[in-house]
C-alpha cells in the first residue's frame, strides 16, 4: 500500500531516530519547500504541542514579508507555535550573519521552552551540495563531514530525501510553501553549485546525490573508526602523548591524536594539517624538542620525548624575596634558607653556601636570556640557556624554575647548579637553601 505524502514525512523523519515521539523542540522554517516538510513530519511524530516554529524576517529582500506569512499559514494549518524574530545584521558575510543569528534564535527559544531539539529541514541535496563546496574550499576530509544528521542539539531529520522529493511531497500535501529568488543568484557559491555543478553531475549519473551522500556515510564511518585509534594511541583524556607513540603510529591516526590533544586544552577545534602533524612528530623524536604553532594562541610543545600543548604564552611567577633566614613561595615553589653554623656541602638539589658571602636577602626570580653562572667546579661561565639544554630541563618548565640571586649573581638554580662564587669556606657559618614543589 502506497504511503500519502504526510506518511512519508512521518516516515522520514523516525527513520531518522533523532526526534523521539514524546519529545519538544524548535523547527526552522524559512517557508520553502524543505521546511514545510520537515514542519509537517515532525508534527507527525511529535504532535503539534512538541514542535514550535521558528522564523527569522531579515528584511534583506521586498519580499521576505510574503515568506513569513507564508510561513505563518503553514504553521496555523498545522496546529503548531510559531514565533518570528525580525533581527538586523551587521555588515559583511550577510549569510554568515544570517546563520549565526538564526542558531543563536533557535537555541534561545529551545531553552525557554524547555525543548531538547533544533530540527532543519537540510536534505540529502543540501549535504551533497556542501561536500562539493567544501570539496573545492576546505583541504582535508574534516571539511566534508559537514551537515552531519546531529550536531549538537541541531538535528537534520530529512536527509534520507532530496530536494526534489521534498518539493514533490509538499505540493502532494498540500503544505504552504514558496521559493526564496536568492537561491538562485549566482553571486553565491551555493547556488552556483545548485544551478551549474549538480545538474553536470547529474547528466554523467542518475544517482549522483546518493552516490555523494553514501560516499559521506563511508567517510564518516571511517572517520570515526580513526578516531577511536587515536584515543587508544593516547591512553584516553591525557596531558601529553609519548613521542615514540606517536612516531610507531599511522600518520593519519597521529594527526588525529595531536589533534584530540590539542583540542582537549584548547576546548575548541584547532585545525591541524598533516605537514604541521608531522613536523611535530619530527620534533618529538628529537633530543632537543621544539614548538610548532598551531594558530589561534595553541601551541604543540614537543620535549623530553613527549607532545603537550601550550595554551597562550607561559607568564612567568612574579619575582619574591628570600631572607636568609627565611621561607618564600615562587610560582609552584616553595624555598627556605637556614643558617647554620656548620654544614657539609651539598648540591645542586640542596644548596650549602657561605654565609659570609651571600646577602642577607635573596632575589627569587625566573630565568632571564643573557643569565650566566659560574658553577661550582667548572672553571668558568656559563649560560643558563645552556646549563639547562646540558640538564635536558624541558623547554616549557625553564622559566617556572626558581633562579636565586644574591646582589645581581647568580647563586643557585634547583637541581641544576650551584655558584662558584659562594662555596662554602672551611670555617663560619653555612646558609642552607632547600627547594621543593608543593603543587
Amino acid at each position: 500500500m502506497d504511503q500519502g505524502p504526510n506518511e512519508r514525512l512521518a516516515a522520514a523523519v523516525r527513520a531518522s531516530g533523532l526526534v523521539p515521539a514524546d519529545s519538544r523542540g524548535v523547527a526552522l522554517l524559512s517557508g520553502g519547500p524543505d521546511s514545510a516538510c520537515l514542519a509537517a513530519g515532525l508534527v507527525a511524530v511529535a504532535g503539534p504541542g512538541g514542535v514550535t516554529g521558528l522564523h527569522l524576517n531579515y528584511r534583506l529582500r521586498p519580499d521576505s514579508g510574503e515568506d513569513e506569512a507564508t510561513v505563518g499559514r503553514l504553521c496555523e494549518s498545522l496546529g503548531i507555535e510559531l514565533v518570528v524574530e525580525r533581527p538586523g545584521l551587521a555588515p559583511g558575510n550577510v549569510q554568515a550573519a544570517a546563520r549565526d543569528a538564526r542558531y543563536a534564535a533557535a537555541e534561545r527559544l529551545r531553552a525557554e521552552r524547555g525543548g531538547g531539539w533544533i530540527a532543519t529541514g537540510h536534505t540529502r541535496t543540501d549535504q551533497a551540495e556542501t561536500l562539493i563546496y567544501r570539496l573545492a574550499t576546505s583541504p582535508g576530509s574534516r571539511g566534508l563531514l559537514g551537515l552531519a544528521p546531529r550536531s549538537g542539539r541541531v538535528v537534520r531529520p530529512l536527509l534520507s530525501l532530496g530536494r526534489d522529493e521534498t518539493r514533490a511531497l509538499a505540493e502532494a500535501a498540500g503544505l504552504p510553501h514558496r521559493d526564496d529568488p536568492s537561491n538562485r543568484d549566482p553571486r553565491f557559491a551555493r547556488a552556483r553549485i545548485r544551478e551549474e555543478v549538480l545538474p553536470v553531475l547529474r547528466e554523467l549519473s542518475p544517482q549522483a546525490e546518493r552516490n555523494i551522500a553514501a560516499t559521506w556515510r563511508q567517510l564518516r564511518e571511517e572517520s570515526e573508526a580513526l578516531e577511536r585509534l587515536a584515543v587508544e594511541l593516547t591512553g584516553g583524556p591525557v596531558a601529553a602523548i609519548d613521542g615514540t607513540t606517536l612516531a610507531a603510529a599511522h600518520p593519519a591516526v597521529a594527526l588525529l591524536a595531536l589533534r584530540a590533544l590539542a583540542e582537549r586544552a584548547a576546548g575548541r577545534p584547532v585545525p591541524l594539517n598533516p605537514g604541521r602533524a608531522a613536523e611535530i612528530v619530527r620534533l618529538a623524536s628529537t633530543a632537543e624538542g621544539g614548538e610548532v604553532d598551531l594558530g589561534g594562541g595553541v601551541s604543540a610543545v614537543c620535549e623530553a620525548g613527549h607532545v603537550r600543548v601550550r595554551i597562550g604564552a607561559d607568564a612567568a611567577p612574579p619575582p619574591a624575596v628570600l631572607r636568609v633566614p627565611g621561607a618564600c613561595r615562587f610560582g609552584h615553589w616553595a624555598l627556605r634558607a637556614e643558617l647554620r653554623e656548620r654544614a657539609a656541602p651539598e648540591g645542586p638539589e640542596v644548596a650549602t653556601l657561605d654565609a659570609g658571602a651571600l646577602a642577607p636577602a635573596l632575589e627569587v626570580r625566573a630565568w632571564r636570556d643573557g643569565d650566566r653562572i659560574r658553577p661550582l667546579g667548572l672553571g668558568g661561565t656559563k649560560t643558563l640557556a645552556d646549563l639547562f639544554a646540558d640538564a635536558r630541563v624541558p623547554r616549557s618548565l625553564r622559566r617556572e624554575l626558581p633562579v636565586v640571586i644574591s646582589a645581581g649573581t647568580v647563586a643557585w638554580i634547583p637541581g641544576v647548579a650551584v655558584a662558584e662564587d659562594f662555596r662554602l669556606a672551611s670555617s663560619g657559618p653555612a646558609v642552607v637553601l632547600t627547594a621543593g614543589r608543593v603543587d
